[in-house]
C-alpha cells in the first residue's frame, strides 16, 4: 500500500508560499505559508497535518484494540498536541500528546488502558515520529 500527496514552493523562506495536495484530493492546492508555520497566522502547515494524522491514526488503532479484546466502542475522540522546538539551530518535532476521550460500552477501566498503551506503541504514525509520545486516556 502507498499513498502520495506533493507540495509546490515558490519564493524565499519567508516571503514564499507553498501548496500542497494529496492524490485522494482532499487538499487541492491547499496553502501554506512561513506565517502559517512559524507564527499564528490562519491556514494549515506540515506539522498540523502530522498531528490530524497521528490523532486519527491512534483513534483506528484504538478501535482495532478494543474489538481485538470483543469491545465495541461508540466513539473515539482524540486530539494531537504536537511540540516543535528549535533544537541547537535546527526545528525538531520533540513531543506529542494525545488527548483520547472514548465511549467503550462494558469496557473496564483496565481493559481500556491496555488497549489504548497498545493503541499508542502500535499506531503506524507513532512508529515513524522520532519524538515523545504522552498520551491521556479516559472513559468518557
Amino acid at each position: 500500500m502507498q499513498r502520495k500527496a506533493s507540495a509546490v514552493w515558490k519564493g524565499g523562506l519567508k516571503d514564499g508560499k507553498g501548496t500542497v495536495s494529496s492524490t485522494s484530493g482532499v487538499l487541492s492546492n491547499t496553502p501554506y505559508s512561513f506565517t502559517t508555520r512559524f507564527e499564528n497566522t490562519p491556514g494549515t502547515n506540515p506539522e498540523e497535518l502530522i498531528a490530524a494524522a497521528h490523532a486519527a491514526c491512534f483513534s483506528m488503532a484504538l478501535s482495532a484494540q478494543l474489538g481485538g479484546a470483543k469491545l465495541t466502542p461508540e466513539s473515539i475522540n482524540t486530539s494531537a498536541t504536537l511540540t516543535m522546538e528549535n533544537i541547537e539551530g535546527g526545528w525538531t518535532i520533540t513531543a506529542v500528546h494525545l488527548d483520547v476521550v472514548a465511549k467503550v460500552p462494558g469496557a473496564s477501566a483496565e481493559a481500556f488502558s491496555t488497549a489504548a498503551q497498545n493503541a499508542k506503541a502500535g499506531c503506524p504514525v507513532s512508529k515513524v515520529l522520532n519524538a515523545k509520545i504522552t498520551m491521556d486516556a479516559k472513559l468518557g
